[in-house]
């Protein structure tokens, strides 16, 4: 599977941002699709995961401001991030988790400026 996000960029304080990531390869369901984040001298964490089945699971810091959705007949997944702040700066991964293995996007750098 190969994992290809985009969208990334720079905002201000309080400003929007929406992550897009296409998956190709060996696409079946049941899985999961989502994104992780990581900044300088801290653990890569979770931000927000979708099953096929369209569950969603979120991490603390961005509950009630980000937002995933999934378009299955596309393999896209979206993450749309509203009410940015400078903690949110990070590289953003992409992640799909199939049947039996894992698999991360490259990475996509999103900096929020206070």
């Amino acid at each position: 599977v190969q994992l290809q996000a985009s969208g990334g960029g720079l905002v201000q304080a309080g400003g929007s941002l929406k992550l897009s990531c296409a998956a190709s390869g060996s696409i079946a369901s049941p899985d999961v699709m989502g994104w992780y984040r990581q900044s300088p001298g801290k653990q890569r964490e979770l931000v927000a995961t979708i099953t096929s089945g369209g569950r969603t699971n979120y991490g603390d810091s961005v509950k009630g401001r980000f937002t995933t959705s999934r378009d299955k007949d596309k393999n896209l997944v979206y993450l749309q991030m509203n009410s940015l702040k400078p903690e949110d700066t990070a590289v953003y991964y992409c992640v799909y988790v199939g049947r039996t293995n894992t698999y991360w996007g490259p990475g996509t750098q999103v900096t929020v400026s206070s």
